[in-house]
């Protein structure tokens, strides 16, 4: 049996039983294969190209290109990368040449854990890309930039696949218990709204997971002619765990990240950790919660830590990068790290008060000391720039007025007490005195 047997398996994991059978059967990714979408159209007309198609475990990957083996014209093979050699490719590839010299077919060649490939299978592979001797399909869970070599990248087109959206696996669950074919729908099960979102959170938007889940239950818990409902207790026994009732869109998601900003507000560690393992832990989104962080970086920290906001925004970008469950690391480091520095929300309070000011204005003029004097008639006919004084010239520091006219004087940012913001107060208090000389 290849990695394509289409044959009723009554023993097959039931997640491979129900693996579908066209695109239009494939739940999610309509991006990628709506009627319309540009892949779809290529695979519709047999007009492939070399592509790799990358995204989470669990989102349709094989899959799709199951379905591309037994729709298309072209011969198909299929390898994967852990266990094949450079013989194997050099094999197929000659195999290949011969179909398409003396038959004019085309060979697919589809390999599973592309990023699995060492330099040497990348570079034995590349010129029967080049020259289309072959076909290349290849799926992978890990980014494919930093995976593949860029000769070979540069003739390959990314698609990428997104993890399924609780919709998306409520709707195969129900596929799973109706079918009476492959599936469960011979046994008398049911599940809970709640056991819906508890297996999303769970699963991160992998269908394969979700589905051997249900799989582990039915063969657990089901019994002949005896109903079944799942739910979060029995959900809790089978994986050990408790699962945590978190509505993403609800007050659980309100609640959680208002307690974990105001624990790091309050310069309290151990809560902001909590708080965040709780988030994590119900299946929030850390890229939400990564905004979050730069957020508070910036409203509650400030300037009395201004390397606050960097490693804020380092965490948002590691996140982006590494992905989930290592992203957890980063989240965490940064929420320690904002919890123990000093606090300021001067920044805030200044821009808060110079918006004020703004909105009130009847008239804003810039002086004309600095305004733009870029044009060279400016000057001259202007005044523009005439008065201004350049302050290196003046050993880095001048007085001049650079509000408007009607709000010399106004004091928007006060300088804090914490942190680095004792040096911008002694700064500050310099140049005042100096300014009343």
């Amino acid at each position: 049996m290849d990695l394509f047997d289409r044959g009723k398996q009554v023993a097959a994991p039931l997640a491979y039983r129900m693996r579908p059978r066209t695109l239009d059967q494939v739940v999610g990714q309509d991006h990628l294969l709506a009627p319309s979408a540009p892949l779809r159209q290529l695979i519709d007309k047999d007009q492939l190209h070399s592509l790799i198609l990358f995204g989470p475990p669990g989102t349709g990957k094989t899959t799709i290109a199951g379905i591309i083996a037994h729709m298309t014209r072209a011969h198909f093979e299929s390898i994967l990368a852990v266990t094949a050699g450079v013989n194997d490719i050099r094999k197929i590839a000659a195999d290949a040449a011969q179909k398409l010299k003396y038959y004019q077919q085309k060979t697919i060649l589809f390999v599973d854990e592309i990023h699995r490939f060492n330099k040497s299978q990348q570079d034995v592979l590349l010129p029967f890309v080049e020259d289309g001797t072959l076909l290349l399909i290849g799926a992978t869970t890990e980014n494919p930039l930093f995976e593949l070599n860029n000769a070979l990248l540069s003739r390959l087109k990314l698609y990428i696949l997104e993890p399924l959206q609780e919709e998306d696996l409520n709707r195969i669950i129900q596929q799973v218990l109706q079918d009476q074919e492959q599936g469960l729908g011979l046994q008398n099960i049911s599940i809970s709204p709640e056991g819906i979102s508890a297996i999303a959170s769970f699963c991160k938007g992998d269908a394969r997971m979700a589905l051997n889940i249900i799989e582990t239950i039915a063969n657990t818990y089901s019994y002949k002619d005896e109903p079944l409902i799942v739910d979060l207790e029995l959900l809790e026994k089978v994986l050990s765990r408790p699962l945590i009732k978190y509505d993403r869109l609800g007050d659980a998601h309100y609640d959680s990240i208002s307690a974990f900003i105001k624990s790091i507000r309050g310069s309290d560690p151990d809560a902001a950790v909590f708080w965040l393992a709780v988030m994590l832990e119900g299946g929030e989104d850390p890229m939400f919660i990564a905004r979050r962080l730069v957020i508070h970086a910036a409203e509650d920290i400030g300037l009395a830590d201004p390397e606050a906001l960097k490693l804020a925004a380092a965490a948002a970008q590691a996140v982006q990068f590494i992905g989930m469950p290592e992203a957890r690391i980063p989240l965490a480091q940064v929420a320690i790290y904002l919890a123990t520095a000093p606090k300021s929300n001067s920044s805030l309070t200044a821009i808060e008060k110079a918006l004020t000011a703004v909105r009130k204005s009847k008239q804003i003029k810039v002086p004309l000391a600095i305004a733009d004097s870029s044009h060279p008639h400016s000057k001259k006919l202007m005044q523009k720039g005439v008065a201004y004084k350049y302050p290196h010239n003046y050993g880095g520091y001048i007085n001049q007025q650079y509000l408007p006219e009607n709000m010399a004087g106004t004091v928007f940012y006060q300088a804090g007490s914490e942190g680095y913001e004792v040096k911008i107060q002694e700064f500050m208090k310099k140049l005042i005195q100096s300014r009343s000389k």
